[in-house]
Formats: structure tokens, sequence, C-alpha cells
């Protein structure tokens, strides 16, 4: 491996890639010094359209937009499958998918194009390692065996190989070697649910909207698809969850649709069914000297608000701000003082995030007792109130809270 880098970021997938990209466009290091380091380097793509279909799909907000337009990367995700949506139906399980207490949030209400983009896992890592590429960023396909935090330089080992950068980002996700080795740890709740995520189609259009149901024990989203079909992540207790992935399609429909209260007609099964175990996950510290943590390395939220990828995003472009205004001041951007100003900028942002959609969770998806039955009650309330439909609105784009400057 070669020994001399600014910067290592260890995890090739979509925030990873991001943040190697941010850091040479928006924060001037040298591409050709920094390196991006997995186990499973993404190949080059000769053609985005041609990759398989990708069951995983992110909601991207316009602020992730932006920050991919930063990259160098959104023209490519733009014309390949991305499913802009309009609008927003929720509802919960005691009222009707339209009636009158069913909240509908319209990017027509506050002068937008659209509320996100829904675009694949593989679309969007594909196109930001052909940013990677074009830009000079190098590429290490290895697993990290060893950290070793020097004075002015972090060693990362891999079996007799040994790389050395001035700061490791780790990229890494929910499991993240970095974090381990960095004696760096986190605390993690199980939610007791199971994700299960399909593609589905539906009798009647989707309308270039995003469904979403509170159940009473979950969550049932549909996501629109740029060919008619939807995304679906169905978030239940876990034996219920496993108890659906048991049994036939037909039965499997059934019940999908029972509990989508029908809002697009009779549903069909188009794809295999996957599942993901959910639970929340906080970094007790993203920094450590020379380390930083991005992106699920450092939380992890309920899929229920989409919010995941677009968190990471907007970590990769503070990171990217804090070291751009150190390195103008002549800063080891390895400073612990440096990271430490990324650490507090994002942990607000995250925790004010994570806390509200746990409870979403706790009081509308799964909510009993007095304080759901308020919380579901108000959500007619937040329908009929155009200042507060503004709020959800610009909180879903991410054009709320502290941004940094490639989100804005």
């Amino acid at each position: 491996m070669n020994s001399g880098h600014d910067v290592a970021v260890v995890g090739a997938g979509p925030i990873g890639l991001a943040t190697a990209l941010l850091l040479a466009r928006q924060a001037g290091i040298p591409a050709a010094r920094i390196v991006v380091f997995d186990k499973r380097v993404p190949p080059a793509a000769t053609s985005l359209s041609a990759l398989p279909i990708d069951l995983r799909v992110f909601a991207l907000s316009r602020a992730s937009e932006k920050i991919l337009r930063a990259a160098d990367a959104w023209t490519e995700i733009a014309a390949t499958r991305a499913a802009p949506y309009e609008r927003m139906h929720v509802w919960h399980a005691d009222v009707p998918p339209h009636g009158g207490d069913a909240l509908v949030f319209d990017a027509a209400e506050i002068g937008e194009r659209d509320l996100g983009c829904i675009v694949e896992n593989n679309v969007l890592q594909a196109a930001l390692a052909a940013a990677a590429r074009r830009a000079g960023i190098t590429f290490e396909e290895a697993e990290i065996d060893a950290l070793e935090q020097e004075r002015d330089a972090v060693v990362l080992r891999s079996g007799s190989r040994a790389l050395r950068a001035r700061l490791v980002v780790g990229a890494d996700g929910a499991q993240s070697r970095v974090r381990d080795l960095a004696g760096l740890t986190a605390t993690r709740t199980d939610y007791g649910q199971t994700a299960i995520v399909a593609m589905v189609s539906t009798a009647k259009p989707h309308q270039n909207t995003a469904w979403q149901r509170f159940l009473g024990d979950g969550t049932l989203a549909f996501l629109p698809l740029v060919d008619g079909r939807s995304s679906i992540v169905w978030s239940v207790p876990t034996p219920r969850a496993e108890a659906l992935l048991a049994v036939t399609p037909d039965a499997f429909e059934k019940e999908l649709g029972e509990d989508f209260d029908g809002a697009l007609g009779k549903v069909q099964l188009a794809s295999e069914r996957l599942k993901f175990p959910l639970w929340r996950l906080s970094a007790a510290q993203y920094v450590t000297t020379r380390v930083a943590l991005v992106g699920d390395a450092a939380h992890v939220v309920h899929p229920l608000a989409g919010q995941g990828a677009n968190l990471g995003l907007l970590d990769a472009a503070a990171l990217a701000d804090v070291l751009e205004a150190g390195i103008l001041q002549r800063e080891d951007p390895g400073s612990l003082r440096i990271l430490r100003r990324y650490e507090r900028w994002r942990r607000s942002e995250n925790d004010l995030m994570s806390g509200a959609i746990d409870a979403f969770d706790r009081l509308l998806a799964r909510g009993s007792g007095r304080l759901a039955t308020l919380a579901q009650r108000g959500m007619p309330w937040v329908g009929r109130s155009a200042l507060a439909k503004r709020v959800f609105i610009e909180r879903a784009l991410g054009l709320a809270g502290e941004l940094p400057a490639a989100a804005r």
C-alpha cells in the first residue's frame, strides 16, 4: 500500500465515497492524497442504467441532492431510474387512507418541484465511485486488521501491509471496525422490529407520491419508482416479519394489501423479499485523535422517516466544511480540536432527528395509551395548519437546521 495519504476513508459505500469526494472538491485536500479503503471496492460501471435492480432504496432529500451535485455525481444519478416524488400521504390505521384526517404534504405548497427522489443503493454507489475515479481518488481493496494511532498519523494494517494517513474517516457502517479499533463505544437499542423490503406493482398509479401508514404495531411505506412500481418498507415486530417472509406470495400480498388499507388497489409482489433487523445506534463520541465517524458508523435511526442516508450525507458535508476551515488556518486535518467542531455540529442535529423519529415510532406507529392517542388525534391538526405543514416539509427536504455549505 502507498504509505503517504492525508485522508483514508474506510468504507466504499455511498457515505464513504461522498465523504472522499467532498474532502477533495470542497475542503481542498488533493484527491491523489485521499484513499478509499474497503474489502469490496465497487467495480467501474460502464453504464449505470445497466445495473441490476437493487431492492434497497433511499429517499434522498433536496439537501442530499445538493450535496451529490457538489460531489459531481447527481447528473448520472438523476438520469438512472431516479424517481422524484411530489407528495407524501400519511395516515393512521384508525382512519381511512383518503379521508380528511390523512396528512398530505405537497411540494407545491412551498414552491418546490418535488419533496425528494427515490434512488437505488447501487445506482448511488456506482455514480459516486465513478466520480471518485474521475477526481483521481485511489482505492485499496483490503480488510482492516489493526488501527494504530501515532502522534502525527494513523496506521491502518491489513495482513503484512500498512497504510499511514493523517486522518482516518470511519464510514464502514453500523458494525464499524474503525469505531471498535479506535476505542469508540456506541449504545445500541433493539427496536424488536424487522423491516421487509420488496418491489410491488399496484392496480392504481402511485401518483408520484410516497405513501405511509402507521399500523399500530409498526409502519408501512410505499415509495414510488420511475417505472410505476413501488418499493415497500414494512416495519413490524420481528415474529410477524418472520411469519410474513415464510408465507406464499399470495398470502403475503393479501396481508400487505390489508395493512395498506387498499390505498392503491390490489398489490402484487414483483421481486423477492429481503429483511433488515432494526435498531437505534449512537456512538458515545464521533471523533478521537485523527479519527472521525460518519453515517451509520456514528448513528443509526429507524427507517420510518427515510432519513438515514440523508443524515450521513450531511455528516460528510459538515466534515468537509470544518476541515476546509482548519486547512485555511494551516491546521492539521487530524487535529482533535478541528474534529470536535464536526462532532458538536453533527451530534446536535443527529440527536434531534433521532429523538423525533423515536417519538413518531413510539406514539404514532406503535403507540397505545393516552399520550399516543393525543398524538394520533393531533395529525389532522397538522394537516390544517399551513405553518406546521411547512415545518414538516422543510425538515423532510433537509432545508432546516444548521446546513453545511454543500447542502445550501
